[in-house]
C-alpha cells in the first residue's frame, strides 16, 4: 500500500500547478497555429513542444542544475548556497541575488549545484549551446545570405532608405516600453525595452539573438511575439498600406530594374560588412555571417557549402533552437505582466515600422523624378519575403498589371541589413550604460 501510494505521489499530474497548466495550453496553442494555420510552423511547432516538455511536472528538462536544487528545497543545500550569496537561505532570497549577481558569480553557483549531484536538463542545455552561446541565431542569419539576392537592392540602391526608416519602429518600440516603465504601468528595464524593441524589425534570428543577450528572462515571449506577428504580416500591413496611400499612388509603376553584374553581387557583401563593421563592431556578428552566407551564394565556388548552409544545416539549428526558445516558455517567466506588454508592443512596432517605411517612400517622391511606388515602403520590415509579397499583392489590388515584387525585395533586404544594425546599436549602447 506504501509502495502504490508513493506511486502515485510521484505522479507528475499529482504536482501540476496551474501556471504548468496554462502554459501546457499556450504550447497546445502554438502547436495547433503551426499545424492547422501555418503560422511560421518551422520555429512555432518546435516552440510549442518546447513548451510542453518544459512544463511537464517533475521532470525538470528546462531546468539548470541550480535551479533544480532550488526546486528541490533542501534547507542544508539552500543554506550553502545562500552563504556563498551573502543572503537569506530561502529560495526567493537566493533568486534575487542571482539576478542581481555577475555571470562569473552565477557560474560558480552552477557549477556548486553540479558538484552536489544535480544536472541540467536537456532543454536547459541545448539553450545553453544554441541561445547563450548565440550560436544558433547566427548560423540561421548565415543560411538566410546564402538565400538572399542582392540584385534588387542594387539596382535601386535609394530602396535602401526604406529599409533604414522601417527600422524606427524598433527605437519607438523602445521608447514606447520605457514610458510604460516610467509611468509605473508595466516595469521593463533599458535592455529589456531594448531586446522588445527589435520585434519591429520583423526579424526573429535577430530578436532571439538580443533578448539572449540583453533580456533572456523575456526570450520565450519575445521569440513567440516575434515570429507570430512575422506570420500575420499579411493582415497587419495592408490596412496601414492603403490608410496612408491614395488610389493615384498605389498605381505609380516603376522603372524597370537594370541588371545587376556579379562582380556587383560578389564585391557587396564584403563592402558592407567592412563598412558597417569599422564603424559599428557590435553588428559584426549577425552582418558578418550574413554577409558571408551571401558570399557563398554569389561566388559560385562554392556550391556545396552554400547549399549545405541553405537547406541541411539552417534546418538543423531551426530544430534546436525552436525547443531552446521552448524552453524558456515557464510560467514564472511568461506569465507575467511583462507579456502582455510585449505583446501589444510587438504590434505597435510593426504598425510603426510599416508606416514608417510608406510614409519615407512619400517624402522621397517629393524630390525624386522617378517615382517610387509608396506600397514597396512597408516591405523595409525584415520580413523576407513576405512583406515583399504582401506590397506585389496589394499593388495588383489597384492595378492588375503592375508588378512590384522585385521592386519591394530591394526595401526588403535593406530591411534584414537595418535589423543587424539596430541590434548592433542595441548592443553597443546598452550594455555600455
Amino acid at each position: 500500500m506504501e509502495s502504490l501510494n508513493a506511486l502515485i505521489q510521484g505522479m507528475g499530474l499529482m504536482h501540476l500547478g496551474a501556471g504548468q497548466a496554462v502554459m501546457l495550453l499556450v504550447s497546445l496553442l502554438l502547436l495547433w497555429l503551426a499545424i492547422a494555420k501555418k503560422f511560421e510552423p518551422l520555429l512555432l511547432l518546435p516552440i510549442g513542444f518546447g513548451g510542453l516538455l518544459s512544463n511537464i511536472p517533475e521532470a525538470g528538462l528546462a531546468l539548470t542544475a541550480l535551479e533544480s536544487l532550488l526546486a528541490h528545497h533542501d534547507p542544508a543545500q539552500l543554506a550553502v548556497i545562500a552563504a556563498k550569496l551573502h543572503c537569506a537561505p530561502d529560495v526567493h532570497a537566493i533568486k534575487e541575488a542571482l539576478a542581481l549577481a555577475l555571470p562569473s558569480v552565477q557560474g560558480q553557483m552552477e557549477s556548486l549545484a553540479v558538484d552536489m549531484g544535480y544536472s541540467a536538463g536537456v532543454l536547459a542545455i541545448f539553450y545553453k549551446v544554441a541561445i547563450g552561446s548565440g550560436i544558433a541565431p547566427l548560423v540561421i542569419f548565415m543560411g538566410v545570405g546564402a538565400m538572399t539576392d542582392f540584385g534588387p537592392l542594387l539596382a535601386n540602391p535609394r530602396t535602401l532608405l526604406l529599409g533604414a526608416a522601417a527600422q524606427f519602429g524598433i527605437f519607438a518600440t523602445v521608447l514606447g516600453a520605457l514610458t510604460l516603465n516610467y509611468f509605473g504601468i508595466i516595469s521593463f528595464t533599458l535592455p529589456q525595452a531594448a531586446a522588445i524593441g527589435i520585434i519591429g524589425g520583423a526579424d526573429g534570428p535577430t530578436a532571439i539573438y538580443l533578448s539572449g543577450k540583453l533580456a533572456p528572462e523575456l526570450l520565450g515571449a519575445i521569440a513567440v511575439a516575434a515570429y507570430s506577428y512575422m506570420a500575420l504580416v499579411p493582415l497587419i500591413q495592408p490596412p496601414i498600406m492603403k490608410a496612408l496611400t491614395t488610389d493615384k499612388e498605389r498605381k505609380i509603376r516603376m522603372v524597370q530594374l537594370r541588371t545587376v553584374s556579379k562582380r556587383e553581387k560578389i564585391l557587396f557583401p564584403a563592402v558592407l560588412l567592412l563598412l558597417v563593421a569599422l564603424l559599428l563592431p557590435d553588428a559584426a556578428p549577425l552582418l558578418g555571417m550574413f554577409c558571408f552566407g551571401n558570399l557563398m551564394r554569389e561566388s559560385g565556388v562554392v556550391e556545396r557549402l552554400s547549399d549545405t548552409v541553405q537547406n541541411a544545416l539552417i534546418n538543423i539549428v531551426t530544430i534546436f533552437l525552436g525547443l531552446s526558445v521552448g524552453a524558456k516558455l515557464v510560467a514564472d517567466k511568461f506569465l507575467q505582466p511583462q507579456t502582455l506588454g510585449i505583446l501589444v508592443l510587438g504590434v505597435i512596432a510593426f504598425c510603426v515600422g510599416t508606416a514608417a517605411g510608406v510614409l519615407m517612400a512619400k517624402l522621397m517622391n517629393v524630390f525624386s523624378r522617378h517615382k517610387i511606388n509608396p506600397l514597396i515602403g512597408s516591405a523595409g520590415v525584415s520580413a523576407v519575403p513576405m512583406a515583399a509579397r504582401v506590397s506585389n499583392k496589394v499593388g495588383l489590388e489597384a492595378d492588375g498589371q503592375n508588378f512590384l515584387l522585385m521592386h519591394a525585395m530591394g526595401p526588403n533586404v535593406a530591411g534584414v541589413i537595418g535589423s543587424a544594425i539596430a541590434a548592433g546599436v542595441m548592443l553597443k549602447y546598452v550594455l555600455a550604460m
